[in-house]
């Protein structure tokens, strides 16, 4: 099964506990069996998969679909859509980084010292 861009990534995760296999973790040379649940931890997600078919060699990942089955719980998957909406509260897509100009601006407008801030005045409070 191909649920990993690389082998190094699957292998890492396996190491870190975050692939199971019929909900027991397992070491990246665990060999899988037509029938099998694979469930793999991201965040706080934990994704199902069943496996249908095997293939002996490795295959183009468009082609992975005909081969398992998400079975990832849709609660699982409403806690993702959730997750996707909370991020992009944060910052509108598309804005990323302030150009230099709009950061001069803004540095400007920071450093700036208020009017009422003034070295001038006295601050003696003992009065």
């Amino acid at each position: 099964m191909r649920l990993f861009k690389t082998r190094s990534l699957a292998a890492e995760a396996c190491k870190k506990g975050k692939v199971l296999i019929q909900g027991q973790a397992v070491k990246p040379s665990r060999m899988v069996s037509v029938g099998d649940v694979v469930q793999i931890k991201r965040a706080p997600i934990l994704f199902s998969f069943k496996v249908l078919a095997l293939t002996q060699n490795r295959m183009n990942a468009k082609l992975v679909p005909d081969f398992m089955q998400n079975i990832t719980t849709p609660d699982q998957l409403q806690l993702l859509e959730m997750i996707k909406l909370d991020k992009t509260a944060y910052r509108e897509r598309g804005t990323g980084r302030p150009t230099k100009k709009e950061r001069r601006d803004l540095d400007s407008f920071v450093d700036e010292t208020p009017y009422f801030l003034d070295d001038e005045d006295d601050w003696d409070f003992d009065d």
